[in-house]
């Protein structure tokens, strides 16, 4: 789904955080109960997830939302 114009993007460090962790796509996928296409998009910033998906990436990551997703250019 296309941003709708004039609404701030969502950046993340999902990347970042699953490197430091070791992880890979498929294992973070597996943990958080979603697809690894889900989390190749978001590492991309081509999706922004639900609140839902946010809190268990936050929670599997023991970390703030805010840590993890804010607000990007």
């Amino acid at each position: 789904m296309p941003r709708i114009e004039g609404t701030p993007s969502i950046s993340n460090c999902i990347q970042k955080l699953r490197q430091i962790n070791g992880l890979t796509q498929e294992d973070l996928a597996k943990a958080v109960q979603v697809t690894r296409a889900t989390i190749i998009a978001l590492e991309k910033g081509n999706y922004n997830p639900s609140l839902e998906l946010a809190f268990r990436i936050a929670k599997f990551f023991k970390t703030d939302i805010q840590k993890i997703f804010y607000i990007g250019d």
